[in-house]
């Protein structure tokens, strides 16, 4: 709270004290006073408007003082007056109730949105399981019968599984400490898997699924870890090249306190601008632009839940050349800040 502001807020004051001051004297000069009663009553004058100006001003400074300083140092600002005493002045007595007042209403606002996205949540997440059984049905029916299934309609079909199922783990990733469980697990396991469900899409489109050194265990969810693992390995097929050996490889880096688990690719790689940027939500950048098949939600939720794994994600990659994406594990801990 500084003095200048205050001064100038209650400069009123004093034009009101030299008016009154000025009377004054000239009242004891008509009756002709002494001197030195004039002179005490100046002084007497002088302290009592000191002291009407200052004494609010310490009364009042300390509590502004902290609620600014409390607001800035808070991550959630609006949680400041849990952290403030009750003002004993009759001015922040009246603050400190309409903050109580404009908190009360906020929180119960808040509060009626959250009910309101949990049960729209739920909504979505109880609509893509029922999506999920016809989908389901009918790759059942396309992989029995492949001598009578249009192989041009089965790629559209994993495609809208694919998308169904990002669906239902971006909106299950807001709250996703309540769907994890982190135990040891197989990495060689996770890989086959991913690579069972994409078989159709890396047969159709000529790329080799190359698998080296997996033999590993670590600690994470091994369903959310396929899922990150499955979009990488989507982002991979959608942007291969048109050359005659398109591969990814997948491996293993062991370390003492950590594994990296490699997914590398010669597809047509990421331009240097927009490597920044493709953990972003929505980007798509220039690939994504050129070939109107990307989202920009896969490579975000991917990160998003390895932030919340405790693992590190990043991405390497050089246009027309490579991409390379890195899931780092750590292994004494299994939630650790990776540098």
């Amino acid at each position: 709270m500084k003095f200048s502001k205050y001064f100038k807020d209650n400069l009123y004051k004093l034009w009101l004290f030299i008016a009154m001051m000025g009377l004054n004297l000239l009242i004891f000069l008509a009756f002709k006073v002494d001197r030195s009663v004039i002179l005490s009553s100046t002084f007497l004058y002088v302290l009592s408007f000191l002291l009407i100006l200052f004494i609010p001003y310490f009364r009042k400074k300390k509590f502004y003082d902290d609620l600014l300083a409390n607001i800035a140092s808070l991550d959630k600002s609006y949680l400041v007056l849990e952290t403030l005493a009750k003002p004993e002045f009759y001015e922040g007595e009246l603050l400190y109730q309409a903050l109580y007042e404009i908190n009360k209403s906020m929180n119960e606002n808040v509060r009626l949105i959250e009910e309101h996205l949990q049960d729209f949540k739920e909504y979505i997440e109880m609509w893509i399981h029922e999506v999920k059984i016809p989908l389901s049905t009918l790759a059942l029916i396309s992989n029995n019968h492949r001598d009578k299934f249009d192989k041009k309609a089965k790629l559209p079909l994993k495609r809208l599984e694919d998308y169904v199922d990002q669906v239902l783990y971006y909106a299950r990733s807001e709250n996703a400490e309540k769907d994890y469980l982190i135990k040891e697990t197989d990495l060689s396991k996770v890989i086959k898997n991913v690579g069972l469900k994409n078989m159709d899409d890396l047969l159709e489109n000529r790329i080799d699924y190359v698998v080296e050194d997996v033999q590993h265990k670590v600690l994470t969810d091994s369903k959310w870890l396929e899922f990150i693992l499955g979009q990488i390995v989507n982002n991979s097929i959608k942007y291969k090249r048109d050359i005659a050996s398109s591969y990814i490889k997948i491996s293993v880096q062991d370390e003492e306190k950590r594994t990296t688990l490699i997914i590398e690719d010669n597809g047509i790689g990421i331009k240097e601008a927009d490597l920044k940027q493709v953990f972003d939500k929505s980007f798509t950048g220039e690939n994504g632009r050129n070939t109107n098949k990307a989202t920009g939600m896969g490579l975000f939720i991917a990160k998003n839940m390895c932030k919340k794994l405790g693992h590190k994600i990043a991405i390497d990659s050089k246009y027309n050349e490579y991409t390379k994406v890195l899931i780092t594990f750590a292994k004494d801990k299994y939630y650790d800040v990776l540098k």
